[in-house]
């Protein structure tokens, strides 16, 4: 009847977590069943893929062609969901494009996902994504200072 609720479809998930609210639910029958975007996630509005292409072959990406016949252990490299080629220093690439979306140089909506187990590295420029924030640890230190939160608070940018 209507009493055993199954409570599986009312959880959330781990890899939800930041993107969708874990306690903003409706009371009563769709209790669990309606889930709403966090509040601090957004959702991607897009951006043109020809200019992370473009530092992309700039930056040591190698065609598919060049590479056919290399035994020399590559990363492959997707740009939506596309091959575009091989990159032999991906720790490094990815160091570098997280450099240049933090400074505004390429588009912050820019996702960068790096799998070391596949050797694949994929970025996303396309809408409709659904976006969190995340906390930047370097050396097993916080990035964020007071100083931050006082500059949001009035209003400053940092250059």
């Amino acid at each position: 009847g209507r009493e055993g609720k199954i409570a599986k479809p009312r959880q959330l998930h781990n890899t939800h977590w930041g993107m969708v609210c874990p306690a903003e639910t409706p009371e009563g029958q769709a209790c669990g069943l309606v889930k709403n975007l966090a509040l601090m996630a957004c959702i991607s509005v897009g951006s043109y893929s020809a200019p992370v292409i473009e530092f992309l072959e700039e930056w040591g990406l190698e065609s598919l062609e060049e590479n056919a016949h290399s035994s020399t252990p590559c990363t492959k490299v997707f740009v939506n969901g596309v091959w575009m080629g091989v990159h032999r220093d991906p720790a490094n690439l990815v160091k570098t494009i997280k450099k240049l979306r933090r400074k505004d140089d390429i588009s912050p909506e820019v996702s960068v996902v790096r799998d070391i187990r596949e050797r694949e590295l994929r970025l996303y420029t396309d809408a409709g994504r659904v976006c969190r924030p995340l906390f930047i640890v370097e050396n097993q230190q916080l990035a964020l200072q007071k100083k931050h939160i006082k500059w949001l608070n009035q209003g400053y940018r940092d250059e």
